[in-house]
């Protein structure tokens, strides 16, 4: 995956994790020129499946990143939109038809968090939710950076957790992630590793399917189990792969081997190889 971002946000998080970036109103931030042509015959060169709009939210470079994903498009990559889902209704479907997947980073699950920690609200991101559910093609999946004593209660997520099991459905992959000290958030310390499985095992027990744990070495809590009888099927540790026992069935949709349950997701038939590596890309203009 080729992955990229410009300056600037519309939330204000006190805990940004990619604040150097997207607080930024320096334009010596941006160290490349790229059309989209040069984005997307980039990832091509390089063997790039998907191209990602990360680091910053690529709300903030709507038409950029629109252009982007139609020259991805037309050369068969696909597009993944990182974002926080804070987005007015009227440009919404235009965004999401141009993406193959999103990641939504849910931050929290009380206004007050929102508004307090990250300068926002919380309905129009479970407005978000609710339009990639009910109305959008592309695949979508939830981050909630977890924050020891602002959003980590039991009591909230549950209550995250059961907003997600009646209006989404089981089958949405939840990502439960550790937070680091960053930008104007000092305290409190990182998030410690049992926090993101006790929420795990919290949203699991309340009827969720695929929910996982990141930012930290967790073989069980990264990995892909069966919903039907409990097999692993994707072992993960943080970036690396190990077993890999998912199969395709005629139609392209995940099937575990052992009760031939049905996992939703988009798949490749075989694992990569690439693992937790990172390539720094130089890119070429036309002439290049």
């Amino acid at each position: 995956m080729l992955s990229f971002g410009t300056a600037g946000c519309n939330l204000a998080c006190k805990f940004c994790q990619n604040w150097d970036i997207s607080k930024s109103r320096e334009m010596a931030t941006l160290a490349s020129t790229a059309s989209p042509e040069t984005l997307a015959k980039t990832a091509e060169r390089l063997g790039c499946r998907s191209i990602a709009f990360t680091y910053n939210d690529p709300v903030i470079f709507y038409e950029y990143a629109l252009d982007v994903a139609a020259a991805c498009r037309q050369r068969g990559i696909h597009s993944v939109a990182v974002t926080a889902g804070y987005i007015n209704p009227e440009p919404r479907p235009a965004f999401f038809s141009a993406m193959d997947a999103a990641n939504v980073d849910l931050k929290g699950f009380t206004q007050e968090f929102y508004h307090k920690v990250c300068g926002g609200d919380l309905a129009p991101v479970l407005d978000t939710l609710l339009y990639l559910k009910q109305e959008a093609r592309c695949w979508f999946e939830i981050t909630t950076l977890l924050i020891p004593g602002l959003n980590d209660g039991q009591g909230e997520i549950e209550q995250m957790c059961g907003w997600i099991l009646e209006h989404l459905g089981p089958d949405v992959p939840l990502h439960f992630t550790a937070y680091h000290p960053d930008f104007k958030m000092q305290t409190p310390g990182p998030t410690p590793a049992e926090t993101l499985s006790r929420a795990r095992s919290q949203a699991m027990a309340l009827g969720l399917r695929y929910v996982y744990t990141g930012n930290v070495h967790d073989g069980e809590g990264g990995s892909t189990w069966c919903h039907g009888c409990g097999c692993c099927l994707i072992e993960r540790d943080w970036y690396r792969l190990g077993r890999w026992r998912l199969s395709l069935d005629a139609e392209g949709r995940g099937r575990c081997p052992q009760c031939a349950a049905t996992i939703p997701g988009h798949f490749e038939a075989r694992p990569g190889t690439w693992g937790p590596k990172r390539l720094p890309v130089t890119l070429f203009d036309a002439a290049g």
